[in-house]
């Protein structure tokens, strides 16, 4: 059984902008862009998601 991915926009792509991202975050975080949602999202571990976001957090990269 395939559960259905629970889509929300970053929080950094700000509101009155076509340069969005969405995300599903599971056991695999997968990423999309919403101007291109038909075509290939990266696929990421959620460990190594959760390192991505805590380096952008902390201004690391």
């Amino acid at each position: 059984m395939t559960r259905e991915p629970k889509w929300h926009k970053s929080s950094y792509s700000g509101g009155n902008t076509n340069a969005c991202v969405e995300v599903d975050e599971g056991p695999r975080t997968f990423v999309r862009d919403t101007q291109h949602r038909n075509l290939t999202t990266l696929t990421f571990p959620a460990e190594t998601w959760d390192d991505f976001i805590t380096a952008v957090k902390n201004g690391e990269i």
